[in-house]
């Protein structure tokens, strides 16, 4: 699943390629996909004649900003966005088309169809779900130890289920986790509310910067994650645990070994 690294290089790039332009026409090949209006062909007419003015980023959402409406997109696990001319072959997997009045068209692909799409008027968005619950970003000033420490003292949840809760800090999935927690010395199992003040100073200081590194080289391609123009993260090169089950570990020769974790742990938003 792309997180915040991945969405907010798709941000970065996306922006580059259609600021300002305006939606023609709107076609949905899988209506699952749409939640809000929840009938695909009302969602198409909305955007008719909107002009893309900004693209947000919350959290692992994408927050395109038209002109009086702001459309809400999720990539889920593998969905991705590109732009293509109107006369492009469709490529498989392909279920939202985006035609802009200069003939070019962002499509929407996503091979597993979990993706999600909801439409708000603008600046209303983040007063309704999926948005209104999230956390805090992390790259803001309301991420503060001091936060973190009145979560972790009153949960009786390990130390990552806690980081991957997106109602705690947003944008942080497994593998972003992970290498926080490897860096900071922290086994993911451990117990949040007895980790120390000293220790959670460490955590907060490891978050970031793992956060900020991996945007820097536009997130990490596990799987299918490509950014807007189609390329590829370069941070899985960087990952020190992450998917390096019997693999020696960079900080302890030591090979690691892969544990079940509960339920709880491992599913993010």
């Amino acid at each position: 699943m792309p997180e915040l690294p991945e969405v907010e290089t798709v941000r970065r790039t996306l922006k580059q390629l259609v600021l300002n332009k305006t939606i023609s026409h709107v076609t949905v090949h899988w209506g699952n996909i749409i939640k809000k209006p929840a009938d695909p062909e009302r969602f198409s007419q909305a955007l008719i004649g909107q002009t893309v003015r900004d693209i947000h980023r919350r959290g692992k959402f994408l927050i395109f900003q038209l002109d009086e409406l702001s459309l809400v997109s999720h990539l889920r696990m593998e969905g991705r966005y590109g732009l293509f001319e109107q006369c492009d072959q469709l490529q498989p997997h392909t279920h939202v088309l985006f035609t802009f009045t200069d003939g070019t068209e962002l499509r929407y692909q996503d091979v597993r169809k979990f993706g999600t799409m909801h439409i708000f008027q603008k600046g209303k968005e983040e007063e309704e779900l999926p948005l209104s619950q999230l956390g805090v970003e992390p790259f803001s000033n309301e991420f503060t130890i001091k936060l973190m420490k009145s979560v972790f003292e009153r949960t009786n949840r390990s130390v990552k289920a806690v980081l991957l809760d997106q109602k705690l800090v947003v944008g942080l999935g497994n593998i972003y986790v992970d290498e926080a927690l490897f860096r900071a010395k922290l086994l993911p199992t451990r117990l949040a509310s007895s980790i120390q003040e000293q220790e959670l100073q460490v955590l907060h200081k490891a978050i970031v910067e793992t956060l900020k590194e991996a945007v820097e080289l536009g997130g990490s391609s596990i799987k299918s994650y490509v950014n807007g123009q189609g390329e590829m993260g370069m941070f899985q090169q960087q990952l020190a645990v992450y998917g390096r089950k019997d693999e020696p570990a960079s900080r302890v020769g030591q090979s690691f070994q892969k544990r079940l974790l509960p339920v709880e742990v491992r599913i993010t938003v």
